[in-house]
């Protein structure tokens, strides 16, 4: 039968300068110190709990019989009677199975305070039938020193029969810890045991986070004894419970009993002061608000137990500087941290901005035992429109010459008290009377917001000698409500025109006037005179020409009068459009001097002065009539009616003129002009023809049209030795014309000929190159050999092998030709080695060019040598010794090395293994 084991649960409370007396020591206490008589008291209550229920009792003594001693709770569901009794505010339903509670006993002469905590553990009746535990009485309200320090969760019950039957467990209650215990440590928290410890041994232990998890090692347990300890100072803000679990086990690690759940609740205290979020907030209302206009909120935490009165944050406000119009400009809501407006009088043209320093107070803003902090709300007062502007005087005055824009006048100042570059003082102008006509503006400054009067239209000092305008000014934004206009915001301006010299001007601007052409010199066409608008001013008025293109003009200087200066000709190249255009200047003598110019263009009407001109000038014709014509026109410079329809006649001398010729009329402007006879002979002919056009009175012209009378083709085209002949050339000239063109021909084919022949010779004649320069492996032409005066006589004989040396040998010395083997000692030339080397060669080479260029006797470059003589005997060696080497392993690539004329040789031996 299985066993239930028993645990003996040995409370030691907080207060543990109670845990003395339940270990049975005895401590000698001072005659009187005020305080609670227990600093933590623990109570069973039931989970509904009735209106004026009392709960516990708790007892204080102040040394002074407790008069006037008030207490306090944290809840506002418990209260404390002058006797220490609570008792439930109202009905209450507990939600946990714990409930902690401070009480605070105020003594209000001493203004001493003490604090004690209560704890509420919900009773659990028994499930054993209904049957409370044996040995135990669980009545609410008990005082927790009262119970017994034995707790017996599991309990073995017999039957009548002898017989044990397993009971349930009981819950057991939550082990309460207060924070920051100063020790010493370890303290004892709980005892466990199992009522089998009396048959065999018993080992116990505790596993959870803060035993064997971490934080490792804050609870420790005797595994003999079974007392549980705490081994260092608890911080609720850190962890606020823990949930162990004990562990019974024989000495074998069999396990014994069941694994029991602790839980450990950490007792919250007030050790923590109220934290703002921000240490300056910043927050703004309107001028001229209302009470209760909404600011701003500030916010606080306490990382204390908000369900207590240890975090329970309330707000106040300390100071508000400045204190203007009113101290108490400002409150704020204790428990939410809203700051609203309490007072009227917000004027930002007074004050600008508030300082306010708020304070936050846990404890629920009990100032005697909470902790508080401080931060600091800028409140900012907004400007409204609630200032209109004003001008800093009533009348303003300005000055302007006439004919200019774009001046400024006048400058208006205003004065306005509202937040400058705001659009509450921006300035707006406007013009409400006085000018009609508009000829002025006011543009604001956007630095310093006066109004600039400027001229968009010109004034004339003849029209308007001066303005008085009434001006009003106003913000960009509007009023605010209940604002009026000031009187202050109307002006007046004065502006005086001043007079200026003006130009003259036409008052007919371009003037035309209309004559026939062709008047005469001197004739007076019109007065185009200026007029001077400064009426207040006498000047005279002087004129000039200023364009005058043909120079037919002239016009008196005084009054403007106009006459031709010469016969004005429609036909002219001046003439556009039957208009001749002038230009003239007036000038006044005013200071400084003051001109105008005034266009006079003139129409000329037509006249018939010109005569017709016959078109074309030339024509040519078949010399058979009836295969084509020659059509005719006539060109006039007049205009209509001075032009056609025109009258074509030939004239009767000379008489062959109509004998050979005819002209057909087609219409008014045009007419054919063909052959009268059956044939004429080939040629050049002159025909004049009379030209009349329909003028009145008409003129007519004799024109002559040279007409070419050629043979023609079947087409009616006439043919090239037609047009020739036509020209007037006899067959014999063709025949010089075409021999000059051949001769020609050919003395530019023989010039080509030369000049290609003459190109080949040049490029054949190569100039000789300096070998040590020359790398091409070509073949080059020499057919120059002549180098100077030294190379003109030679015995071409020496050419021949000698027979004998005798006349070599006999010649007298120092009498030698250049190009002849001298006598005597000869250089000493390097022999080739017989066995290669890969830099012999290039040794070789360089030692006999070194021998060759110190013998004084060798012949000059450009001198005739001589090939055919060797000499006796020959410095070079056998040439057999080349094959010496008929090893195959032989490396050419040296001659790679060796430069450009080597080229070819390291070819041929450095790719024989490939061939």
């Amino acid at each position: 039968m299985r066993t239930a084991w028993r645990v003996l649960l040995v409370l030691l409370l907080p207060v543990w300068g109670s845990a003395a007396a339940h270990n049975g020591d005895l401590t000698v206490r001072p005659a009187c110190k005020p305080g609670f008589s227990e600093e933590d008291y623990t109570a069973f209550i039931s989970q509904s709990i009735m209106e004026g229920q009392k709960l516990l009792k708790v007892k204080f003594n102040n040394c002074a019989g407790n008069k006037g001693v008030r207490y306090e709770t944290n809840s506002l569901d418990f209260k404390v009677r002058a006797d220490g009794t609570m008792y439930a505010a109202h009905q209450v339903q507990m939600p946990s199975k714990q409930l902690i509670l401070m009480v605070t006993a105020w003594d209000p002469q001493t203004l001493g305070r003490w604090e004690a905590i209560v704890r509420f553990l919900v009773a659990e009746k028994s499930q054993h039938n209904g049957h409370k535990p044996k040995g135990r009485k669980t009545v609410p309200g008990e005082l927790a020193q009262q119970q017994s320090d034995t707790l017996l969760p599991w309990r073995q019950h017999h039957s009548a029969n002898g017989l044990r039957r397993q009971k349930r467990d009981w819950v057991i209650p939550p082990i309460n810890v207060p924070e920051n215990s100063r020790g010493p440590f370890p303290q004892q928290l709980v005892r466990i045991r199992s009522d089998k410890d009396k048959e065999i041994h018993i080992r116990y232990s505790i596993t959870g986070v803060g035993a064997d998890q971490p934080p490792m090692e804050v609870f420790s347990i005797d595994p003999v004894s079974g007392r549980m300890y705490v081994t260092r100072p608890m911080d609720r803000e850190e962890r606020a419970s823990y949930h162990l679990r004990a562990h019974a086990v024989d000495m074998n690690g069999n396990k014994v009993e069941n694994p029991i759940d602790l839980y450990i609740y950490v007792i919250d205290m007030n050790d923590n002061r109220p934290e703002f979020i921000n240490q300056v907030y910043n927050g703004s209302v309107d001028e001229g608000s209302k009470p209760g206009t909404y600011v701003m909120t500030v916010t606080a935490n306490d990382a204390d137990d908000s369900t207590t009165a240890n975090g329970m944050v309330r707000y106040r406000i300390v100071t508000q500087t400045p204190q203007s119009p009113s101290q108490n400009m400002f409150t704020i809501n204790s428990e939410t941290g809203d700051i609203v407006t309490v007072a009227a009088g917000l004027d930002r043209e007074k004050v600008q901005q508030y300082l306010v320093i708020v304070q936050a107070t846990d404890m629920e803003g009990n100032l005697n035992y909470g902790l508080s902090n401080t931060a600091t709300a800028i409140i900012t007062v907004t400007d409204v429109n609630d200032n209109p502007p004003e001008f800093t005087t009533s009348t303003f005055s300005g000055e302007v010459p006439e004919n200019r824009v774009e001046v400024v006048v006048a400058n208006l100042t205003v004065m306005d008290r509202d937040q400058p570059h705001s659009p509450n003082w921006n300035a707006i102008y406007r013009i409400i009377s006085g000018d009609p006509s508009g000829h002025f503006t006011i543009r604001t400054d956007p630095v310093t917001n006066e109004g600039m009067v400027t001229v968009v239209k010109a004034v004339d000092y003849e029209m308007n000698r001066a303005f008085m305008l009434t001006v009003m000014v106003s913000n960009q934004a509007p009023l605010a409500s209940g604002i009026q206009m000031s009187f202050q915001s109307t002006a007046g301006v004065t502006i005086s025109v001043t007079d200026v010299n003006e130009a003259p001007y036409f008052p007919t601007n371009h003037k035309l006037i209309r004559l026939e052409e062709g008047v005469p010199t001197g004739t007076v066409l019109t007065t185009f005179s200026a007029v001077d608008p400064d009426r207040f001013m006498q000047q005279a008025v002087r004129y000039s020409k200023l364009s005058d293109p043909a120079n037919w003009l002239n016009i008196n200087a005084t009054n403007g009068q106009i006459t031709t200066a010469a016969v004005l000709d429609r036909e002219s190249d001046y003439i556009k459009n039957n208009v001749y255009e002038a230009t003239f200047l007036a000038t006044d003598n005013g200071i400084p001097p003051a001109s105008g110019t005034g266009t006079l263009q003139i129409y000329l009407i037509d006249i018939n002065d010109n005569a017709p001109e016959l078109l074309p000038k030339e024509a040519q014709i078949c010399e058979k009539p009836n295969l084509n014509v020659i059509n005719i026109t006539a060109a006039d410079a007049d205009i209509d009616p001075n032009v056609g329809p025109f009258v074509f006649e030939l004239p009767s001398v000379p008489s062959a003129v109509r004998k050979n010729w005819t002209i057909t009329r087609l219409n008014g402007d045009y007419a054919q002009l063909s052959l009268r006879i059956m044939y004429l002979e080939a040629g050049v002919y002159d025909v004049p023809i009379i030209v009349t056009d329909s003028g009145n009175p008409p003129l007519y012209n004799t024109c002559v049209i040279k007409v070419k009378v050629c043979p023609c083709d079947e087409n009616g085209d006439c043919t090239t030795i037609g047009a020739v002949a036509a020209a007037g050339l006899g067959t014999g000239a063709i025949i010089a014309i075409l021999i000059c063109i051949i001769i020609l021909l050919t003395m530019v084919l023989l010039f080509v000929v030369w000049m290609k022949r003459r190109e080949k010779e040049r490029h054949t004649k190569q100039l000789l190159i300096d070998p040590e320069d020359d790398v091409r492996d070509n073949i080059l032409k020499y057919d120059e050999e002549g180098g100077g005066e030294e190379d003109q006589d030679y015995d071409l004989s020496q050419l021949q092998q000698p027979e004998t040396m005798d006349h070599v040998l006999n010649k007298t010395p120092g009498v030698r030709r250049v190009d002849e083997r001298p006598i005597g000692a000869e250089p000493q030339y390097p022999i080739r080695p017989v066995i290669p080397h890969p830099g012999d060669i290039g040794d070789f080479i360089n030692e006999g060019l070194r021998a060759a260029d110190n013998d004084p006797t060798a012949p000059p470059y450009d001198s005739l040598l001589v090939f055919d003589y060797e000499g006796s005997g020959s410095t070079a060696g056998s040439v057999s010794s080349l094959n010496s080497s008929s090893s195959g392993d032989q490396n050419y690539d040296y001659l790679n090395d060796w430069g450009p004329r080597f080229k070819k040789l390291a070819d041929m031996y450095g790719g024989g293994e490939e061939d």
